[in-house]
């Protein structure tokens, strides 16, 4: 045994952590079978909880009754924010007809010269108004936040309650994590200049959700 390898001999027996397969089948355990601390108690209302907190953190919010009503729901904000109807989109939702309501997408990662970004996610959070949207060939994490407007399209069966279910749901679905997931709550905001909020610093400066199903 080397010298150096005494020390750390020494130093894992001083730590009490000489048992290496015993602490990995530990940590694999605990994340397979994850404890849950305090959480909040929500109303069973997860819907309207979720669109309450998403407008206290800035984002606008706007209810359709089915998938077929947003590309004009889209076309609405942009015509009602002065933006042209043009935007970089996720492939989750490229099969809109988005023709058909005046909006003119490309399905790709965004660029700096693109205004308007529409997204789908994954789920949405009801306890603090958080969308979580996982990157992937399809769903690249630039269109939401890159331009300066990010429009994300909620099925309220997506809105679960807290981040634990959030994660539950990930595990459940997906098995493992993504190359990158991103919480998104409201426009980017900073208060580093004389504590003075500002959005948009970071990131988008609006976030419009359309919330979309029967129990908006």
């Amino acid at each position: 045994m080397s010298a150096r390898e005494e020390i750390l001999q020494r130093v894992r027996g001083g730590l009490g952590k000489g048992d290496l397969a015993g602490r990995r089948a530990a940590a694999e355990s605990l994340v397979r079978n994850p404890v849950h601390g305090p959480q909040p108690r929500l109303d069973a209302d997860l819907t309207r909880r979720f669109a309450s907190k998403a407008r206290y953190l800035a984002s606008s919010v706007e209810h359709v009754d089915c998938l077929a009503q947003v590309p004009t729901a889209v076309a609405r904000y942009l015509a009602d924010q002065g933006l042209p109807l043009l935007a970089v989109a996720t492939g989750d939702v490229a099969g809109f007809d988005w023709p058909g309501s005046g909006v003119e997408i490309a399905v790709r990662v965004a660029v700096d010269a693109d205004k308007t970004g529409i997204s789908g996610c994954f789920c949405a959070i009801a306890e603090t108004g958080t969308l979580m949207l996982l990157a992937g060939p399809q769903t690249p994490g630039s269109v939401s936040l890159l331009p300066e407007t990010h429009i994300a399209i909620v099925p309220v069966g997506r809105i679960v309650a807290t981040m634990e279910d959030a994660f539950a749901l990930l595990r459940a679905e997906h098995g493992k994590l993504p190359r990158a997931v991103n919480f998104i709550s409201g426009p980017s905001r900073t208060g580093d200049i004389e504590q003075t909020i500002v959005l948009g610093a970071h990131g988008p400066c609006r976030v419009h959700l359309i919330l979309v199903g029967e129990n908006s």
